[in-house]
């Protein structure tokens, strides 16, 4: 299927003449010219943007390091994260082989997640050399704009506090698994609850809380001016089929369009109900985007 370049953004091409660009780790400083980079094309790049508006460039809570593309006249032609998460927006292809090299000296790379696009021209320079596919999901990107209908309210739908924790650390370790294949809880469960810890001191986690138990989670990954992207989106599965789940997405939905251009998600390309349910709150799906899991390397690399 094909998308219109206008829903997904323009995909990367081929780079004019023969000059080759300059990768550079980017430092802490730069965030406002990497932010408007990535500004230009928001439906690519939501994932980057979360985690430099939430971390800065230089961050030991980032999941690796930023790179800079630049061209001959030092202009930003690429931007990307490689580390335990492999994040990037190129213009031109040959950013893209360049982030692939820099990619090969890393051993312990998890995922490698973006436009269906540019996943795949990173893998073809990728994969000879790198680290073996676990897992390939194909994901759908939803995005929601005004106007939204509105719903029943949920008066118990809040901001998540560290007394929450307990609740949501095996909600999102739920979620993780789905997605990947791993339970964080049994590979690094205490680095997994430091990060739900960090994201409610961030004031990132919503949760609908009843009789101390949990009804609703979800989190705000990405928190922008012109665009917020919601993860892990669950509910209980005790409390499913009772629309609680569309009531609780929707007034969120509502609250957050008061401060941003649009919210989007990912939803499994294979999980129609869940596409249907956001479909029934007013999302439409805009592109589809990949992620590739990878087997962990057990030498060399970093």
């Amino acid at each position: 299927m094909h998308w219109h370049a206008r829903q997904i953004g323009i995909a990367p091409t081929r780079r004019p003449g023969p000059a080759e660009p300059r990768i550079d780790k980017l430092a802490a400083g730069q965030e406002p010219e990497v932010l408007a980079f990535l500004s230009e094309n928001v439906t690519r790049t939501f994932g980057i943007v979360g985690f430099i508006r939430n971390n800065g460039l230089q961050s030991p809570h980032n999941p690796g390091t930023f790179y800079g593309c630049r061209n001959e006249y030092g202009q930003l032609e690429g931007v990307a994260l490689i580390g335990r998460f492999v994040l990037f927006e190129a213009r031109y292809e040959s950013a893209i082989e360049a982030f692939a090299r820099i990619a090969l000296q890393h051993s312990h790379i998890h995922m490698v997640l973006g436009p269906q696009d540019s996943v795949w021209s990173f893998w073809s320079y990728y994969a000879v050399g790198g680290q073996k596919p676990r897992r390939f999901c194909r994901q759908s990107l939803f995005e929601l704009r005004w106007p939204v209908e509105v719903r029943q309210p949920v008066p118990g739908l809040r901001l998540a506090t560290l007394e929450d924790l307990d609740l949501i650390v095996p909600s999102h370790a739920r979620s993780a698994m789905e997605e990947s294949g791993i339970d964080p809880l049994e590979v690094d469960p205490s680095g997994f609850r430091d990060r739900c810890r960090r994201r409610i001191e961030q004031g990132h986690t919503w949760v609908w809380v009843e009789n101390g138990k949990l009804i609703f989670k979800t989190e705000v990954m990405t928190d922008s001016p012109d665009v917020t992207y919601l993860e892990g989106v669950e509910v209980s599965p005790e409390q499913r089929s009772k629309g609680y789940g569309l009531r609780c997405v929707a007034q969120l939905s509502m609250t957050l369009l008061r401060r941003t251009a649009s919210v989007c998600l990912l939803a499994s390309h294979r999980n129609n109900a869940a596409q249907s349910f956001y479909r029934t709150v007013g999302y439409k799906l805009i592109g589809n985007y990949d992620s590739i899991f990878l087997q962990e390397n057990t030498k060399g690399g970093r």
